[in-house]
């Protein structure tokens, strides 16, 4: 089967846990919808990418007719949660979102760092934004070529682990957006190839092409949707 094949099922984003009330709160009013979102390079953009941030900000709109939604983009390329809680408040808590949008995750399995330290992090990161009263998803790793490799595999499925641990554990509704998942089923199930899903310019194979960070983004925005309608 090829990647043009009609046959191919589409995969689709695994459902949020939770309903999201304050974007439901929000859309049921008046006003600009602000999302922060706040991670490594997938947020910040990389390799002249498009990042995810700003194609989610159109999808919503496209989504919404006639609503305004101003999705902030606080990536910083190459950190981790230990560096995202040192500036949690500063670039997230302070712009008083109604959503928080938090991708983390890859560079602790990739740089092989200590992920009991960096789930620590996220606890303590969560922690910090259960103030909010802001819908809040974690976004976990990417299924890419760099982190299937011996060594690394491992690493990003344990941190995958660890972060939707952390999302049951906090003392808030907290949902995750299962990315590695859903690469995953793009490459298996919809035979997608790498070539296709990794930027050609980069040569760690690690970063989102045109074509996966679009479709990421639309698959973020329907989910939101969904969990914004739900009311259980």
């Amino acid at each position: 089967m090829t990647e043009e094949s009609s046959t191919a099922i589409p995969a689709k984003p695994l459902a949020f846990r939770h309903p999201m009330r304050s974007l439901s709160g929000r859309l049921a009013g008046v006003g600009s919808i602000k999302i922060v979102t706040i991670g490594s390079s997938t947020t910040a953009g990389e390799g002249g990418i498009v990042p995810y941030p700003q194609r989610l900000e159109n999808a919503l709109r496209e989504r919404y007719p006639g609503r305004n939604f101003d999705v902030l983009n606080r990536g910083v390329g190459g950190e981790e949660a230990p560096d995202e809680v040192k500036r949690m408040q500063r670039d997230v808590i302070d712009d008083r979102p109604s959503v928080v949008i938090w991708q983390v995750g890859t560079n602790a399995a990739w740089k092989g760092q200590d992920l009991a330290a960096v789930a620590k992090s996220i606890a303590d990161g969560l922690q910090m934004l259960s103030q909010l009263g802001a819908d809040v998803i974690l976004m976990d790793v990417q299924y890419v070529p760099a982190l299937l490799v011996p060594g690394k595999r491992q690493a990003a499925e344990r941190i995958v682990d660890l972060i939707a641990t952390a999302a049951e554990r906090a003392t808030f509704p907290v949902n995750v957006f299962q990315r590695y998942d859903l690469m995953r089923r793009w490459h298996d199930t919809e035979c997608i190839s790498f070539d296709r899903i990794v930027d050609s310019g980069d040569g760690d194979r690690l970063h989102h092409s045109d074509w996966s960070a679009r479709r990421m983004a639309e698959a973020l925005a329907d989910t939101m949707v969904i969990a914004a309608a739900r009311t259980t």
